[in-house]
Protein backbone atom coordinates (compact mmCIF):
# COMPACT_ATOMS: atom_id res chain seq x y z
CA UNK A 1 0.00 0.00 0.00
CA UNK A 2 2.46 2.60 1.51
CA UNK A 3 6.28 2.49 1.68
CA UNK A 4 6.11 5.35 4.00
CA UNK A 5 2.87 5.58 6.15
CA UNK A 6 2.02 8.13 8.75
CA UNK A 7 4.56 7.16 11.70
CA UNK A 8 2.28 8.19 14.51
CA UNK A 9 5.14 9.52 17.20
CA UNK A 10 3.78 8.99 20.53
CA UNK A 11 6.93 11.11 21.75
CA UNK A 12 5.21 13.73 20.20
CA UNK A 13 2.03 13.82 21.39
CA UNK A 14 3.08 12.91 24.64
CA UNK A 15 5.51 16.13 24.84
CA UNK A 16 2.11 18.29 23.69
CA UNK A 17 0.22 16.82 26.40
CA UNK A 18 2.65 17.74 28.85
CA UNK A 19 3.83 21.33 27.80
CA UNK A 20 -0.09 22.11 28.27
CA UNK A 21 0.27 20.53 31.53
CA UNK A 22 2.80 22.60 33.29
CA UNK A 23 0.79 25.96 32.69
CA UNK A 24 -2.23 24.13 34.53
CA UNK A 25 -0.35 23.06 37.07
CA UNK A 26 1.63 26.51 37.31
CA UNK A 27 -2.17 28.18 37.81
CA UNK A 28 -3.12 25.31 40.40
CA UNK A 29 0.43 26.33 42.56
CA UNK A 30 -0.60 29.79 42.72
CA UNK A 31 -3.82 28.81 44.53
CA UNK A 32 -1.59 26.32 46.74
CA UNK A 33 -2.46 23.40 45.63
CA UNK A 34 0.16 21.07 44.21
CA UNK A 35 -1.18 17.98 42.19
CA UNK A 36 -0.23 14.99 43.78
CA UNK A 37 -0.45 10.86 42.74
CA UNK A 38 0.22 7.80 45.04
CA UNK A 39 1.70 4.74 43.49
CA UNK A 40 1.51 2.03 45.16
CA UNK A 41 3.84 -0.73 44.79
CA UNK A 42 3.23 -4.35 45.69
CA UNK A 43 6.37 -6.64 45.97
CA UNK A 44 9.47 -6.72 44.64
CA UNK A 45 8.72 -7.36 40.63
CA UNK A 46 11.71 -5.17 39.11
CA UNK A 47 9.37 -4.55 35.68
CA UNK A 48 7.25 -2.88 37.83
CA UNK A 49 9.80 -0.79 39.93
CA UNK A 50 10.96 0.03 36.55
CA UNK A 51 7.44 1.62 35.55
CA UNK A 52 6.54 3.03 38.86
CA UNK A 53 9.90 4.97 39.11
CA UNK A 54 9.18 6.03 35.31
CA UNK A 55 6.01 7.42 36.38
CA UNK A 56 7.58 9.14 39.15
CA UNK A 57 10.18 10.68 36.97
CA UNK A 58 7.43 12.07 34.30
CA UNK A 59 5.67 13.42 37.41
CA UNK A 60 8.13 15.69 38.83
CA UNK A 61 9.19 17.04 35.41
CA UNK A 62 6.08 19.36 35.27
CA UNK A 63 5.59 20.28 38.75
CA UNK A 64 3.43 17.15 40.07
CA UNK A 65 4.48 16.01 43.48
CA UNK A 66 4.72 11.86 43.22
CA UNK A 67 3.94 9.67 46.39
CA UNK A 68 5.58 6.20 46.02
CA UNK A 69 3.89 3.53 48.71
CA UNK A 70 5.97 0.58 48.60
CA UNK A 71 4.20 -2.84 50.41
CA UNK A 72 6.35 -6.08 51.04
CA UNK A 73 5.79 -9.28 49.05
CA UNK A 74 3.53 -10.99 51.52
CA UNK A 75 0.57 -7.74 52.05
CA UNK A 76 -2.89 -9.04 52.42
CA UNK A 77 -6.01 -7.89 50.43
CA UNK A 78 -6.99 -6.57 53.93
CA UNK A 79 -3.48 -4.51 54.67
CA UNK A 80 -3.37 -3.31 50.96
CA UNK A 81 -6.68 -1.85 50.91
CA UNK A 82 -5.92 -0.31 54.15
CA UNK A 83 -3.18 1.59 52.66
CA UNK A 84 -6.01 3.02 50.03
CA UNK A 85 -8.21 3.98 52.19
CA UNK A 86 -5.62 6.19 53.78
CA UNK A 87 -4.84 7.79 50.45
CA UNK A 88 -8.25 8.61 50.07
CA UNK A 89 -8.78 10.44 53.10
CA UNK A 90 -5.57 12.55 52.40
CA UNK A 91 -6.61 15.57 50.56
CA UNK A 92 -3.12 16.34 49.30
CA UNK A 93 -3.69 13.38 46.92
CA UNK A 94 -5.33 13.48 43.91
CA UNK A 95 -4.86 10.28 42.30
CA UNK A 96 -4.02 6.84 43.06
CA UNK A 97 -2.55 4.23 40.98
CA UNK A 98 -2.21 0.89 42.21
CA UNK A 99 0.81 -0.91 39.94
CA UNK A 100 -0.25 -4.09 38.42
CA UNK A 101 0.35 -6.96 38.47
CA UNK A 102 0.12 -7.61 42.74
CA UNK A 103 0.92 -10.96 44.75
CA UNK A 104 -0.82 -13.86 43.62
CA UNK A 105 -2.37 -14.02 47.55
CA UNK A 106 -3.93 -10.08 47.11
CA UNK A 107 -7.82 -9.69 45.36
CA UNK A 108 -6.66 -7.88 42.62
CA UNK A 109 -10.42 -6.29 41.49
CA UNK A 110 -11.23 -5.84 45.59
CA UNK A 111 -8.11 -3.28 45.79
CA UNK A 112 -8.99 -1.45 42.42
CA UNK A 113 -12.41 -1.28 43.90
CA UNK A 114 -10.75 0.58 46.97
CA UNK A 115 -9.95 3.07 44.70
CA UNK A 116 -12.36 6.36 46.04
CA UNK A 117 -13.59 7.44 42.16
CA UNK A 118 -12.58 11.00 42.17
CA UNK A 119 -9.11 9.89 42.82
CA UNK A 120 -8.97 6.68 40.26
CA UNK A 121 -6.92 8.46 37.84
CA UNK A 122 -5.93 5.49 35.99
CA UNK A 123 -9.45 3.83 35.54
CA UNK A 124 -9.13 0.92 37.22
CA UNK A 125 -12.59 0.60 39.11
CA UNK A 126 -16.25 -0.81 37.85
CA UNK A 127 -17.60 2.32 38.26
CA UNK A 128 -15.22 4.20 36.17
CA UNK A 129 -15.57 1.71 33.20
CA UNK A 130 -19.36 2.35 33.85
CA UNK A 131 -18.69 5.71 33.17
CA UNK A 132 -16.28 5.26 30.23
CA UNK A 133 -19.15 3.34 28.52
CA UNK A 134 -21.85 5.82 28.87
CA UNK A 135 -19.40 8.41 27.73
CA UNK A 136 -19.00 10.50 30.92
CA UNK A 137 -15.91 9.15 32.37
CA UNK A 138 -13.49 11.89 33.79
CA UNK A 139 -10.60 9.86 33.98
CA UNK A 140 -10.88 6.44 31.87
CA UNK A 141 -8.19 3.86 31.76
CA UNK A 142 -5.51 5.96 30.64
CA UNK A 143 -3.64 3.25 27.39
CA UNK A 144 -7.21 3.62 25.94
CA UNK A 145 -7.25 7.21 26.88
CA UNK A 146 -3.86 7.87 24.68
CA UNK A 147 -5.07 5.76 22.21
CA UNK A 148 -8.04 7.95 21.34
CA UNK A 149 -5.61 10.92 22.33
CA UNK A 150 -3.48 9.65 19.26
CA UNK A 151 -6.44 9.17 16.56
CA UNK A 152 -7.54 13.03 17.40
CA UNK A 153 -3.98 14.36 17.48
CA UNK A 154 -3.42 13.66 14.02
CA UNK A 155 -6.99 13.88 13.15
CA UNK A 156 -7.36 10.75 11.76
CA UNK A 157 -11.21 9.66 11.30
CA UNK A 158 -13.33 7.50 13.33
CA UNK A 159 -16.82 7.82 13.25
CA UNK A 160 -18.24 5.62 10.54
CA UNK A 161 -14.59 3.19 10.40
CA UNK A 162 -14.51 -0.60 11.12
CA UNK A 163 -12.13 -0.79 14.03
CA UNK A 164 -11.58 -4.24 15.33
CA UNK A 165 -9.63 -4.66 18.67
CA UNK A 166 -7.73 -7.48 19.64
CA UNK A 167 -7.87 -8.12 23.22
CA UNK A 168 -10.66 -7.92 26.11
CA UNK A 169 -9.08 -6.99 29.01
CA UNK A 170 -10.89 -4.38 31.37
CA UNK A 171 -7.96 -2.05 31.67
CA UNK A 172 -7.65 -1.71 27.38
CA UNK A 173 -9.65 -4.09 25.36
CA UNK A 174 -12.96 -3.57 26.58
CA UNK A 175 -12.24 0.23 27.57
CA UNK A 176 -11.42 1.33 24.00
CA UNK A 177 -13.86 -0.22 22.47
CA UNK A 178 -16.18 1.54 24.49
CA UNK A 179 -14.81 4.51 23.44
CA UNK A 180 -14.03 4.03 19.98
CA UNK A 181 -18.14 2.81 19.93
CA UNK A 182 -18.83 6.24 22.23
CA UNK A 183 -16.89 8.17 18.58
CA UNK A 184 -19.14 6.26 16.10
CA UNK A 185 -16.97 3.63 14.66
CA UNK A 186 -17.89 0.26 14.32
CA UNK A 187 -16.61 -1.97 16.73
CA UNK A 188 -15.49 -5.71 16.65
CA UNK A 189 -14.03 -6.92 19.64
CA UNK A 190 -11.40 -9.82 19.63
CA UNK A 191 -9.93 -12.17 21.54
CA UNK A 192 -8.58 -15.61 22.15
CA UNK A 193 -11.62 -17.74 21.50
CA UNK A 194 -12.35 -15.60 18.47
CA UNK A 195 -12.40 -17.61 15.30
CA UNK A 196 -10.99 -16.51 12.33
CA UNK A 197 -9.03 -13.73 13.80
CA UNK A 198 -6.94 -12.84 10.59
CA UNK A 199 -10.32 -12.56 8.87
CA UNK A 200 -11.41 -10.04 11.12
CA UNK A 201 -8.24 -7.71 11.08
CA UNK A 202 -8.34 -7.89 7.31
CA UNK A 203 -11.56 -5.76 7.30
CA UNK A 204 -10.41 -3.12 9.30
CA UNK A 205 -9.94 0.13 9.06
CA UNK A 206 -8.47 0.84 12.38
CA UNK A 207 -6.31 -2.15 14.15
CA UNK A 208 -6.04 -1.66 17.70
CA UNK A 209 -3.16 -4.63 19.14
CA UNK A 210 -3.95 -5.07 22.31
CA UNK A 211 -2.61 -8.91 22.99
CA UNK A 212 0.33 -9.35 24.77
CA UNK A 213 1.73 -11.19 22.20
CA UNK A 214 4.93 -10.16 20.35
CA UNK A 215 4.79 -9.47 16.45
CA UNK A 216 1.11 -11.14 17.09
CA UNK A 217 -0.20 -9.15 14.09
CA UNK A 218 0.92 -10.20 10.31
CA UNK A 219 1.03 -7.80 7.49
CA UNK A 220 -1.01 -10.07 5.25
CA UNK A 221 -3.63 -9.88 7.84
CA UNK A 222 -4.15 -5.76 7.58
CA UNK A 223 -6.81 -4.45 5.08
CA UNK A 224 -4.55 -1.46 2.89
CA UNK A 225 -4.74 1.64 3.66
CA UNK A 226 -5.59 0.93 7.49
CA UNK A 227 -4.55 2.84 10.70
CA UNK A 228 -2.91 0.69 13.30
CA UNK A 229 -2.41 1.70 17.13
CA UNK A 230 0.24 -1.27 18.81
CA UNK A 231 -0.69 -1.24 22.57
CA UNK A 232 1.43 -4.26 22.86
CA UNK A 233 5.15 -4.01 25.08
CA UNK A 234 6.93 -7.40 25.23
CA UNK A 235 10.55 -8.49 26.32
CA UNK A 236 13.01 -6.81 23.50
CA UNK A 237 11.28 -3.92 22.74
CA UNK A 238 8.55 -5.47 20.68
CA UNK A 239 5.11 -4.73 20.16
CA UNK A 240 2.16 -6.68 19.30
CA UNK A 241 2.70 -6.27 15.60
CA UNK A 242 4.94 -7.49 13.15
CA UNK A 243 6.20 -4.08 12.42
CA UNK A 244 8.12 -4.29 9.27
CA UNK A 245 5.62 -6.53 7.59
CA UNK A 246 2.75 -4.20 8.69
CA UNK A 247 4.49 -1.23 7.27
CA UNK A 248 4.02 -1.56 3.59
CA UNK A 249 0.14 -2.16 3.99
CA UNK A 250 -0.82 0.76 6.36
CA UNK A 251 -2.06 4.48 5.86
CA UNK A 252 -0.39 5.60 9.83
CA UNK A 253 0.89 3.01 12.35
CA UNK A 254 2.30 3.72 15.58
CA UNK A 255 6.14 2.15 16.77
CA UNK A 256 6.97 0.56 19.73
CA UNK A 257 8.80 1.90 21.92
CA UNK A 258 7.63 5.55 21.07
CA UNK A 259 4.10 5.14 20.25
CA UNK A 260 1.39 4.63 22.71
CA UNK A 261 3.43 4.00 25.72
CA UNK A 262 4.80 7.77 26.18
CA UNK A 263 1.25 8.86 25.73
CA UNK A 264 -0.31 6.89 28.50
CA UNK A 265 1.94 7.88 30.71
CA UNK A 266 1.30 11.39 29.89
CA UNK A 267 -2.30 10.95 30.37
CA UNK A 268 -1.97 9.31 33.99
CA UNK A 269 -0.32 12.90 34.67
CA UNK A 270 -3.15 14.97 32.80
CA UNK A 271 -6.04 12.79 34.83
CA UNK A 272 -3.90 13.30 38.13
CA UNK A 273 -3.70 17.82 37.32
CA UNK A 274 -7.41 17.41 36.36
CA UNK A 275 -8.00 15.45 39.64
CA UNK A 276 -6.77 18.47 41.26
CA UNK A 277 -8.91 21.02 39.73
CA UNK A 278 -11.57 18.79 40.44
CA UNK A 279 -10.62 18.89 43.96
CA UNK A 280 -10.47 22.61 44.12
CA UNK A 281 -14.55 23.03 42.55
CA UNK A 282 -15.87 20.19 45.12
Amino acid sequence: MNSSPLLLDGNRVATDIKNQLVNRVSKLSERGIVPCLATILVGDDPSSATYVRMKGNACSRIGIRSIRIELPEETTTEQLIQAIKQLNDDQSVHGILLQHPVPHQIDERAAFEAISIDKDVDGVTMQGFAQNAFGIAAFPSCTPAAIMEILAYYELPVAGKHAVVIGRSPILGKPVSAMLLNKDATVTTCHSRTTDLEQHVRSADIVVAAVGKPKFVQGDWVKPGAVVLDAGYNPGNVGDVDFEACTPHVSAITPVPAGVGPVTIAMLLKHTVEAAERSKRL
